[in-house]
């Protein structure tokens, strides 16, 4: 009895000094101090919050963005023309970046859902020949293994002690050898694009005495004529018409001008208009020409499909180039006027008649208003 009145009697001394409110607060309070003194009990309650985590990477973020634009503009007063080859290979970095990326994408897109190269919309196709070297048309996905063999050529050379100034030497003196596209100018832009364009310019006289030499071939007297007209009218600086181009389909499809009918010096010559290396025997000449043609012709399908008036003005002039116009010379209008012959011609083409688009390279853009530089 006497024991069971000293238990209340303590329990309610205890009850009345501490409440559960104050309980708590008093073991916030011990939690703190162990967190201020770092008692090795609370290791534990060291581990920050993911919100303190992010703040400190945004924090980071901000320092490292405020000390690039100081270093940017150290750069831009003191050295305004290095700040300058800078800003162009810092951005090149980043297209040639983001570029490898989306053709990825694209790729990884195809092999899921089981897509051929010709079923794709006219923006992934055109990417794809542009950027990634691969698939079923690997001549044609050309430009990122010849960038990628510039890269592999610099690095090799640079190999050897301090040969790296060398090789910062070069790119400066040849920077259309040893650059790929995103780490130009401009300027450079358009000049090595006027260069090249010069290059397949050389060729157009050779494509066109080929075509006069097989005029006796052509069995047909019709088809004789209209191909000695269109031959003179080209050569008298003249710009031919669609149908006129279109009138001669047939010769294009069979003997004498058929994709397999094509002898060696024609398909040098064509290669040569196109951009694409003549030195390789007649088997594998005629294949690529035969490649690269059909993936235009399906560009071309995509893009009727798409529409003209859907393309940016830059898509519009790579469009142009691609087909063997100097689009860099030619207002956008005009691009767009002859893009747009050009695609009546092509869609109007059957697979047999492949040939004549290979030809229409030279046929359609020789004497193309403002191209006759």
């Amino acid at each position: 009895m006497a024991l069971s009145r000293v238990c209340w009697a303590r329990a309610a001394l205890w009850g009345s000094a501490v409440t559960p409110g104050l309980y708590v607060t008093r073991k916030l309070q011990l939690v703190r101090s162990g967190l201020a003194w770092g008692a090795p009990g609370s290791s534990k309650l060291h581990l920050s919050p993911k919100t303190d985590v992010k703040n400190l990477i945004s924090y980071v973020v901000t320092k490292t963005k405020v000390i690039n634009g100081k270093y940017h503009r150290f750069l831009g007063r003191h050295f305004p023309r290095f700040y300058v080859l800078y800003t162009i290979f810092m951005k090149g970095l980043q297209m040639l970046w983001a570029d490898a990326k989306k053709a990825r994408r694209i790729k990884t897109n195809m092999w899921k859902h089981n897509i051929k190269f010709h079923q794709l919309s006219y923006r992934e196709m055109e990417h794809l020949r542009q950027v990634w070297a691969g698939g079923r048309y690997p001549e044609v996905h050309g430009e990122f293994r010849r960038d990628v063999t510039k890269c592999l050529f610099l690095g090799i050379i640079s190999i050897p002690p301090f040969a790296n100034y060398l090789v910062f030497l070069l790119m400066y003196l040849f920077p259309r050898q040893l650059l790929i596209r995103h780490f130009w100018t401009p300027k450079q832009q358009i000049d090595f694009l006027d260069i090249y364009h010069a290059l397949r310019k050389q060729s157009h006289p050779e494509i066109l005495c080929c075509l006069e030499r097989v005029i006796p071939l052509i069995s047909d007297a019709g088809l004789r004529w209209h191909m000695a007209e269109l031959c003179t009218k080209i050569q008298h600086g003249t710009h031919p018409a669609v149908h006129d181009i279109l009138a001669l389909r047939n010769c294009f499809s069979n003997y004498p001008l058929g994709m397999n009918q094509l002898h060696a010096l024609q398909m040098k010559a064509l290669s040569r208009a196109m951009l694409l290396t003549p030195y390789l025997p007649p088997l594998l000449l005629r294949h690529r020409l035969k490649t690269h043609t059909t993936v235009i012709h399906h560009l071309d399908k995509a893009l009727a499909k798409l529409g003209i008036g859907q393309l940016t003005a830059q898509e519009v002039k790579s469009a142009c180039y691609l087909r063997g116009l100097n689009s860099t010379h030619v207002a956008e209008d005009r691009c767009r006027t002859w893009l747009g012959e050009w695609l009546q011609i092509s869609c109007s083409l059957k697979e047999a008649e492949l040939s004549l688009l290979l030809h229409n390279v030279v046929l359609l853009s020789t004497n193309y208003i403002g191209t006759r530089r």
